[in-house]
């Protein structure tokens, strides 16, 4: 068989490629060799292609309405152009080979870069066979065994219901659910050619208690990663009994006294404290803009000896799991603390280009309109030594922080959380409600005062917004102690 024929670049305006227009499979490899190859012809140290596709819809019921059916389709692909150190992305909406070679034009131009001559030879970039995690572990039938609209609004409007049974005082009710379906592609000139379909599904309560001047506001949520089923397996009557139950507490509770305090934090969502003011200060963006306190701590001890936390896409189910990055590199697990010594930071293929950190396949994004970025996936403290009554006991007084709600946190990890549901904790146990909880702190004073971990680890389902746009994350920890911490109040 004769050799093929090398392409030149006059050439590229002619070809005809004949892809699959509805999956991204094994006929996109020769249009994206070629762009690759083209792009490393006109100077480029390293050039990424990334395709998706989505399928995503909202529902929302309100009382006993539906409010809100929110559908939303999408295509595109960004391209991402390295040159040394430097790099820059470009999106598109169009998928032709044209459209996708306007894009990669665009992004080489603002480096600085151009297209190869006329009569250049263009070589192809030699991809791996397709990794196609989709086909792989069956993923090709998720979308078509989900939930109907119809029977999403039935469902929610069943768990509304509940709530009115089991609540008192209810001033609103409501209950939200969404499916969002991605199909990914991601083409690299490094040879890397892997394709995936996530299914990420999310639901659950917000209520709203009100007698004379007395409120509680307490909302709750599950999330799920690759199973068609999981609207139909909610259990919205035992989590409308939970619900119901801690408004009802919070209601008439007192208000916190502001001071220092000894605190316990609830498994599961307790983690979103050690995501926002710890796990942030790990990504490698974190370290190229050098407002991380832990920036050249790896090695050293960052946190009290009894601290073990991870990172990693490989959990069962959970809302922060993938087979591969947004980058195309198999899910893996990262030790970022082992009893209180930092040992890793999180890393995409910019932060390891700029800060030397291996990557860690942490590079994660929105959608095609961003450009990768080192983010958490399923990130929480590890079980620990000792048991919840353990923790409990060694409080004369104290505070225990049953479900956490929003906060904030500063660049270099400031932060104030609120707390939905708390408690006083008096001779080691619990006692009366307490509501207006603050809790305020720094990451590196308070990572140090985590003395104590139980051996009921809990993950929960979070939300995570950062330079690459809004991700699906999970955060988790067992229960802990935390010697002293702010609280603020009344």
């Amino acid at each position: 068989m004769p050799p093929k024929t090398l392409l030149l670049s006059k050439e590229l305006p002619t070809l005809q490629y004949n892809s699959t227009r509805d999956r991204f499979d094994e006929t996109w490899q020769a249009p994206l060799s070629t762009l690759l190859g083209l792009g490393r012809a006109a100077g480029a140290d390293f050039i990424e292609f990334f395709l998706e596709r989505t399928n995503y819809i909202s529902c929302l019921a309100e009382d006993d309405g539906i409010s809100s059916i929110a559908p939303r389709l999408s295509t595109g692909a960004g391209v991402r152009v390295f040159r040394g150190k430097a790099d820059c992305y470009v999106s598109t909406n169009d998928l032709t080979f044209a459209g996708l070679k306007a894009a990669l034009e665009k992004g080489l131009s603002i480096l600085g870069l151009h297209l190869p001559a006329p009569s250049a030879f263009v070589p192809e970039i030699n991809l791996e066979l397709l990794r196609d995690y989709a086909t792989k572990k069956g993923k090709e039938d998720w979308l078509s065994g989900c939930s109907s609209m119809r029977e999403m609004g039935d469902i929610l409007l069943a768990a509304n219901a509940q709530l009115q049974t089991k609540a008192t005082h209810v001033q609103s009710r409501r209950a939200a659910y969404f499916r969002d379906w991605q199909e990914v592609l991601v083409a690299a000139s490094d040879g890397t050619f892997a394709r995936d379909i996530r299914l990420t599904q999310s639901v659950g309560y917000s209520l709203l208690c009100a007698d004379g001047a007395n409120r509680s506001s307490i909302s709750q949520r599950v999330g799920d990663t690759s199973n068609p089923d999981f609207l139909r397996g909610w259990d919205y009557a035992a989590t409308a009994a939970d619900v119901a139950e801690s408004a009802g507490k919070m209601l008439y509770a007192d208000y916190v006294e502001s001071g220092t305090y000894p605190i316990i934090m609830a498994n599961k969502f307790g983690g979103v404290i050690f995501h926002e003011a710890c796990g942030h200060l790990l990504e490698t963006t974190q370290i190229e803009r050098k407002t991380t306190p832990f920036i050249d701590k790896k090695g050293e001890k960052i946190a009290h000896e009894s601290l073990t936390a991870w990172d990693e896409g490989l959990s069962t189910d959970e809302f922060g799991t993938i087979d591969m990055d947004d980058e195309g590199m198999p899910a893996q697990r990262t030790l970022l603390i082992e009893n209180g010594i930092l040992k890793n930071f999180l890393s995409d293929r910019t932060g390891s280009i700029r800060t030397g950190h291996p990557r860690t396949g942490s590079g994660r994004r929105q959608s095609y309109t961003h450009a990768a970025a080192s983010r958490m996936r399923n990130t929480y403290i590890a079980p620990g030594e000792h048991s919840v009554e353990d923790l409990f006991a060694s409080i004369d007084k104290g505070i225990y922080c049953k479900k956490m709600g929003g906060g904030s946190v500063g660049p270099t990890g400031q932060f104030n959380f609120s707390v939905d549901e708390a408690y006083l904790i008096e001779n080691g146990k619990v006692t009366k409600p307490l509501k207006g909880a603050t809790l305020i702190g720094e990451a590196k004073e308070i990572m140090n005062k985590i003395s104590m971990c139980s051996q009921d680890l809990g993950l929960a389902a979070g939300f995570c917004g950062s330079v690459s746009g809004s991700i699906y994350v999970t955060v988790g920890q067992p229960h802990i102690k935390v010697d002293s911490i702010t609280v603020g109040g009344r």
